[in-house]
């Protein structure tokens, strides 16, 4: 799935941008300033950015030459229509479009479609991203940071439904259903263990994301960002 990142300090321009990104099958993250939305671009894998010019802390010219700093997307900046003249300033710092506020919102959706299809960026790609963790399903690869792993069959399947599928509770039976099939024969503690070792791999790199125990449930998936 493709992730924007999404920074505007109004808080209801952050909400309409992000459902529409959203109902468009983004997966979207937010900030409302742009340190946070630094930090979470250094934290999380990050497809696109839709920003705001003016924020506390950090404005969008200059986080926008932070990001391209050690990361080439697709930016899009947002400003008013009294800072239609900084739009020099804007395309010096590294952004690749402007949009005026007010402005529709399918309209923003068309551009970045566009800037996407531009860098080459597969809306239809089959990685699936939680935090820094990125799962290949075609290879069958689990990349986190610069490192990759090649899992068990079953271990693979269950973190990547459980990806898929980020926080939402299932129980063992669910899960069991999901990943080893309604053909499946004893006992449903193994995704007890299966769980463990998933724990045990990615326990000491991957901070922003958690395997939970739900108690009286089974597990979930959480995603700190």
């Amino acid at each position: 799935m493709v992730t924007i990142l999404v920074a505007d300090d109004d808080v209801h321009i952050l909400e309409l941008v992000s459902l529409t990104l959203r109902d468009a099958g983004y997966d979207v993250l937010t900030a409302k300033d742009g340190m946070e939305a630094l930090s979470i671009a250094k934290k999380q894998v990050i497809d696109a950015a839709v920003l705001d010019v003016m924020m506390p802390f950090m404005d969008g010219f200059e986080l926008t030459k932070e990001l391209r700093k050690n990361i080439d997307l697709p930016i899009i900046l947002l400003t008013a229509k009294n800072q239609i003249n900084d739009k020099a300033k804007g395309y010096e710092s590294g952004t690749d479009d402007y949009l005026v506020k007010p402005f529709d919102v399918q309209e923003l959706l068309f551009r970045l479609k566009a800037l996407l299809r531009r860098y080459h960026v597969q809306e239809d790609s089959d990685v699936l991203k939680a935090g820094n963790l990125m799962i290949y399903t075609a290879s069958f690869k689990v990349v986190v940071g610069n490192e990759t792993f090649f899992l068990p069959p079953k271990e693979f399947e269950l973190l990547r439904f459980l990806v898929a599928n980020k926080r939402q509770a299932f129980t063992r039976e669910q899960l069991i259903e999901h990943v080893w099939g309604l053909d499946f024969v004893g006992d449903t503690r193994t995704v007890d263990v299966h769980v463990k070792r998933l724990r045990e791999h990615f326990r000491d790199l991957v901070e922003d994301i958690e395997i939970k125990t739900v108690r009286g449930v089974g597990y979930m998936l959480e995603v700190y960002a």
